[in-house]
Parts: C-alpha cells; structure tokens; sequence
C-alpha cells in the first residue's frame, strides 16, 4: 500500500479512536434525557430552592379554608351527612363568603336530607360543586353549568404537585377549572378567561409551560400551565367544618365576609393528601404532604395575585434556547478533560465547573424565578470530561507501552519517570524524534571472551556472563545513563540521552559509572576465584561528543538508537593497544570528556596521543586508575532525585 494511503488510513483510524468514546458518551447522554434521569435531577434541584426560599404566609389573601379533621369526622361520622353540609354552606353564605367551593364528591346524595344540596346549589349562585374528568365523577345533581369545576391536578410522575393546570381553552361551558370558577364568581367578572381564550393575546402568550420548559422533559403541556407559586404549608386561614356548620355566627362571621370559602377534606385518614416540593425536604416525624383543598387555596391564591397585579410567574427559556448550556457544557468538558498536563488539575476544575453550574442554575431560580434544566449540561460536563480523562489514560498507556517498546529495561526508574513526565515532548507518532545531541558514551567488552568460552557450555557461559552484567547495568542506570545494547560480552552505554541534566553531570556519571564497574569485577573475581571460575576482565572506553539519537527500524521493530563520530570513538578505545592492559578493568577516557569532568580526587595514567580506526585526528586519552573519594564507588552518588534540567 503506498505511503499516502496508508497515512490516511491511520489518520482515519485515529480520527474515528478519537470520535467513538465520545460519540457513546452522547448516545449515553441521550438515554440520561429519554429514561427521565436528568428530569428527575433538575426537579430535585427545583424543590430544594423552593423549600429553602422563605415562603409567604396565606393570612393576608381573602382565602378561608374549612377542613373536614378527625374531630368533625369523630363527631358527624362518614361519610359526612348532606344535611351538615348544607348547613355549613348556608352559614358561609350568610356570613357574606364571595364565592364557596365544595371540594367533596358529592354526585349521589347521603343521608336523610340528601336532596338538600341538589336544592341549594340551585338556589346559591355563590356555590360551586366539582366534578372530575379523570375518574368521571359528577358534580351535584342539578348544578348549574356556570357553577361547576373540575378539580383535577397535574401530578409529575414522581408524585409530587408542582403545577397548576390553570385553564384549557377550547372545552364547554362547565369545564372550568376549580379556582379559576372561584375567582370569576368572587369577582363577577370572566374578563381574565376571556383573555386567555383569545389567540394571540398578552395573557395567551405568556411564559405558560411547554413541553421541555426548565428541567422537564417531554412534559404533557396541555392546555395553560405553570409552576404552583407555593405559600407557607398550612398559613391559610382556616374554621373546622363543626366550627362552620354549628359554631357561633358572630365569631365564624369575620372570617367568611368578602372572602373564597373551600370546603374540603383535611384528615389524614381520608387520604387526600398530596406530596409538594416541600416534602422532600421536610424533617418532621410525618412527611409533610398538603390536602388536596389547601392545593386549590394555593391555586385560588396565585390567581387572585395575578388579578391584583402581584404575579409570580416562573419563567422558563424556549425549548430551543435551553439546548444552549447543554451545547455550550459538552464543548467545556471536552475541553476541561484534556486541557491540563496535570490530571488533578483537570478533574479539580471540572469539579468547579459543575458546583459552578449547578449554583447559578439555584441562584438563577431563587432571585429572578428563571429556571433553566440544570442538570443535563452538568452531566454532560462531567461525562464529556471523563471520557478525556479515559483517553488520557488510554494515551497514557499507549505511550508508555512505547516508551517501555523503545527502551525497554535500560533506563533507571529516576530516568524512567523523567521520560514519562516529558513523554509528549521526546515522543513524536510513537517514536523519539532524531536529534542532535551531546552525550557520554561508555562501551564496554570482555576480555579473552573466545578463549573463556572454551571452558563453560553454552549455560554456564550465560550465567558467567550475566553475573558480570549485573555489576556493570546497574551501575549504569543508578546514575541515569542508558544501556543502549548489549553487544554479546559487553555493553553500549550512553548518558544524556533520551533526557540529560548537563554535559558535565553526564560525564560525571559515566567516569562513576566506571569506577564502580572496576571495584564490581574486583568483588566478583574474589567470588568466582574461590568458586574455582574462570576470572572476568573488562576493557571500557568512554568518550563525550554529538551524536544522532531517535527511533530506529520499522513499525514492526523500532529501537532507540545512537549513531555517530562520539559512538565510535568509545568503540576504538575500549579496543585500542589491548596487550597494555594491566589489570582488572581497564578504563579509557578521551580528553573530550575529561574537559568536561576531572575532579581532584581522580587518579588517571596518561597514554598520550592515540591513533583510532577510522578517525584522521588523534585522541589525547587518559587511563582511570581509581579515586581517592570511596563515595564515588556506591549507589550514593546516583542522582536518582535529581532533577532534569532540560528535556532532549
């Protein structure tokens, strides 16, 4: 396949390695919105807001509430007899109640006088008698179409009362939503519904909720809805139904005049109980949960503050425009997730990013009643970034397994965490980068190899040859050098590549290297003396020049190599007038490495000037004899925790 094609295929290969995890990370998003995860995350967030906002008290409404408690239940029995709520009806109209809403079933009559309420409701223009279209109850027989009302609810599916199904447009004469019935018969007037059912109008167009407004998701918007304003649970001003019906007139009468009286169920037992923002949050011994009549006190109280002029109107963005912070998230977690070198650093602003968010969707609810689905960009944030944070570890990996591929085991772990700490500077499509660089080059050979070998099979040869390895690798790699390659009985050796602290530090390194090498082979000739081997001699050259170092081969096999002048130069020193050696480990240096480093404490034979195959101009070589600083000759000198001043 030609190089073009095969590039591109790569680059489509990368591209697509790039697009997957984040297209799953979408596909995974999406199910979060369809399964309703993320509706039920921004609900949460809603009614923690409403339960910590301060809530008004109902006192200053014209609104009165008459519940049916145990006490009356104890004391009228159940189901309650027509004929006391008949009485307590008459008594509220008498005490001037504007408007009167019987929030009780009541289609088929009970009790003796179960025809009194047919009678009433068509005598008193004030009552209204309720029917529901869900369960298909019936008003009061008889009642007037003007003086019915539905009182259904809208329940989210997590049970809890949230919105306030207002009006919907477009039905009969009765379908007329209980406090909305209230109103136009407190005030005489059905302007406001007439308003409402006029396309195009300012009140028709209002901010009402639509299918994805704030945090709901595919939400069933029909007819005119909006979010309950909730008052303080239980601040309503409120009569028994025994207080109503048989109580004294004078002191029942203040609270009825000019105002909507409901009468409905309040005992726990009968279990028109519903669950609000509030309950969530509640830490009482019972969970808060409102009767379904103060429900309709809220709704009767929001209207009759819209009519004053005093409307709290949560508003919510257009569908459209609320896909904005999500768009707007899933790019930041991209970006977040693998914008910082350090990934603490990334996953500590992602963090932030997300308390940021979800704060100013809170805030934004609290102070200006703006509520925008909050919780969906969240997500995405951290998802989005976690799929960075898994592809950095995923190049990570990948990296590492090319750092390990390239240089195997020849590094120290000091150098080999140098490397990885400057993976994305030295490595460049899997491979290290050719560059010109100034090193030390240490090349060691055994001595008499051929003539040893005589005496061992092949695996007593190895394991001979490997006890004189495992003196001279580590005190290669202690020192941050390199083991390049092992050249059969010897070794190539190179410090300050891949990464370098100085030219100085590196020839410091190599000439200690060295002397721990000698005193090595000492320790170990006293061991195989004794064990009755063969003795092992070791001729070293070390010299310090440029030299050409990158990934070497093909994509089947790469290694890192270094080539050069420096390189060779090591070679033919190590080589070089063998018959002059005199003892254990014979160490010769260039005077290119000793300008670089030549402590006092170094004890060196000069050799002069030396011709080398393959080289027009001699080298000034010195032999090292040893050091006078035993620090020199252990692991104490290794820089382990020294740090790289410059990557390479």
């Amino acid at each position: 396949m030609p190089a073009p094609s095969r590039r591109r295929r790569h680059r489509l290969r990368d591209l697509l390695g790039l697009a997957a995890p984040y297209g799953g990370a979408l596909l995974l998003l999406a199910g979060l919105f369809r399964s309703g995860i993320s509706e039920s995350l921004d609900l949460l967030l809603y009614d923690s807001v409403t339960s910590l906002r301060p809530a008004p008290s109902a006192q200053t409404l014209p609104i009165t509430i008459v519940g049916i408690g145990e006490g009356d239940i104890a004391h009228y029995g159940w189901p309650i007899d027509d004929g006391v709520l008949c009485r307590a009806i008459e008594r509220a109209a008498a005490g001037g109640a504007s408007a009167i809403g019987l929030d009780l079933y009541r289609d088929r009559g009970v009790g003796a006088r179960r025809d009194c309420l047919p009678q009433l409701v068509r005598r008193e223009p004030r009552l209204i008698t309720i029917f529901n279209v869900a369960e298909g109850i019936a008003p009061v027989r008889g009642t007037p179409t003007l003086q019915q009302a539905f009182n259904d609810l809208v329940v989210d599916p997590d049970g809890v009362v949230r919105r306030d199904l207002v009006h919907v447009s477009g039905q009969d004469a009765s379908t007329v939503a209980l406090p909305l019935r209230l109103v136009e018969v407190a005030s005489g007037s059905r302007a406001w519904r007439r308003q409402l059912d006029t396309p195009g109008s300012p009140l028709s167009r209002a901010p009402w909720l639509g299918p994805d407004s704030g945090g709901y998701a595919n939400l069933d918007a029909a007819g005119y809805q909006r979010m309950l304003p909730f008052l303080r649970p239980g601040s309503f001003t409120s009569l028994s139904l025994r207080q109503l019906a048989d109580g004294p007139a004078a002191a029942i009468t203040p609270l009825l005049r000019g105002r909507i009286v409901l009468i409905g169920s309040t005992a726990p037992t009968l279990k028109d109980l519903f669950e609000i923002p509030q309950s969530r949050f509640n830490q009482g011994e019972s969970a808060l949960r409102l009767p379904g009549v103060e429900v309709h006190g809220l709704r009767t109280a929001a209207l009759l503050n819209d009519q004053a002029g005093r409307p709290w109107r949560l508003t919510t963005p257009p569908g459209w425009l609320d896909w904005a912070p999500e768009l707007l998230m899933l790019a930041a977690g991209a970006g977040l997730g693998l914008a910082f070198r350090s990934l603490r650093s990334s996953v500590l602003s992602v963090l932030a990013g997300g308390l940021l968010l979800l704060s100013a969707g809170g805030g934004l609810l609290w102070f200006s009643g703006l509520w925008v689905g909050i919780a969906l960009p969240t997500l995405s944030l951290l998802l989005m970034a976690a799929v960075g944070w898994i592809r950095r570890g995923l190049i990570s990996q990948l990296q590492q397994q090319q750092v390990q591929r390239l240089l195997g085991q020849t590094t120290s772990p000091a150098v080999a965490q140098q490397l990885w700490e400057q993976r994305d500077d030295l490595l460049q499509d899997g491979r290290f980068e050719g560059r010109q660089l100034p090193v030390t080059i240490l090349f060691s050979d055994t001595c008499n190899f051929t003539s040893v070998s005589e005496h061992f099979t092949p695996a007593e040869l190895l394991n001979w040859l490997n006890r004189g390895m495992a003196r001279m690798v580590p005190a290669v790699t202690r020192r941050g050098g390199m083991v390049n390659k092992f050249t059969g009985d010897g070794m190539l050796a190179v410090f300050g590549a891949p990464i370098s602290r100085s030219e100085p530090e590196d020839a410091r390194h190599a000439l200690e290297a060295a002397l721990e090498i000698q005193q090595g082979l000492e320790e170990l000739n006293r061991t195989l003396e004794a064990e009755g081997l063969p003795l092992m001699r070791m001729r070293i050259g070390v010299h310090s020049g440029q030299v050409l170092a990158g990934s070497m081969g093909s994509t089947e096999r790469l290694e890192y190599a270094v080539i050069g002048d420096a390189v060779n130069c090591a070679s033919r020193l190590e080589s070089a007038e063998k018959e002059r050696q005199s003892n254990t480990c014979r160490v010769l240096v260039s005077s290119a490495t000793r300008a670089l480093y030549d402590a006092g404490d170094l004890a060196w034979q000069e050799w002069g000037s030396l011709h080398v195959k393959g080289r027009e101009e001699p080298l000034l070589v010195s032999e090292l004899r040893g050091s006078t600083d035993p620090a020199r000759l252990t692991a104490g000198s290794a820089p382990a925790a020294e740090p790289a001043s410059r990557a390479r």
